[in-house]
């Protein structure tokens, strides 16, 4: 497959952000990484043909992320990628 680029979301200033996107704050400081780079990781598995908990599960494995911010994170490039 080729790879299909997602890009994070633009939240302007004062604006909260919706949906799995309001996690995006929380994972940038928890894990020290701009989310870009996590949607980047799910991009590449999900084009690979892994399926939604795979890469889940791939996150919270290889990369020690928490369910919710691993599903968020997969939940928003799913989605992106669905437009």
């Amino acid at each position: 497959m080729t790879s299909r680029r997602v890009s994070a979301p633009v939240i302007a200033p004062g604006e909260k952000p919706k949906g799995p996107a309001s996690y995006f704050p929380s994972i940038e400081k928890t894990y020290g990484r701009p989310v870009q780079d996590w949607i980047d990781i799910v991009v590449e598995r999900l084009d690979d043909g892994a399926a939604h908990m795979a890469v889940v599960d791939a996150l919270k494995t290889e990369h020690g992320l928490g369910h919710g911010h691993a599903n968020a994170i997969v939940a928003y490039v799913r989605a992106q990628l669905a437009d």
